[in-house]
């Protein structure tokens, strides 16, 4: 049976900063630019997820799209929209709070309610800015 992949768009707006605390104030403007400012900075950012599977062929689709919707506010759009990733996000805690990182903990938090709803993770994309997006294929 051949695997068909399926992709939903979520929005969220946070704010970050990448930084060390083991590093001076210089030494996180050297390492990470504009982005260890201290007084943070946001982004409007896009998640993709997407969940490959066979059709069930008493449905005709993969997953219900409405479960996967549900599933990416409830455990990722809830407690990243609005919020500062460093410092409201039980996920991201003891992490540095890059992009990169984010789309892990994403896929942490997803991976197993996924299969639950019938469906396999396949991808965690972010698009941070217009020209910026990061992706995470569950490779550890």
């Amino acid at each position: 049976m051949p695997k068909v992949y399926l992709t939903r768009r979520e929005r969220f707006s946070s704010a970050h900063r990448l930084f060390r605390p083991d590093y001076s104030d210089e030494k996180n403007l050297e390492v990470f630019g504009l982005c260890s400012n201290p007084s943070w900075h946001g982004h409007n950012y896009e998640l993709f997820v997407t969940v490959k599977g066979e059709i069930n062929p008493e449905f005709g689709y993969v997953v219900n799209l409405k479960d996967i919707s549900s599933l990416m506010k409830e455990l990722v759009i809830s407690k990243l929209d609005h919020k500062n990733i460093n410092v409201d996000v039980d996920f991201m805690k003891g992490k540095i709070a890059s992009t990169e990182n984010l789309a892990i903990a994403i896929w942490k938090e997803l991976e197993l309610p996924v299969k639950k709803v019938g469906g396999e993770l396949y991808c965690v994309k972010i698009q941070e800015t217009e020209n910026n997006y990061f992706e995470y294929f569950g490779e550890e």
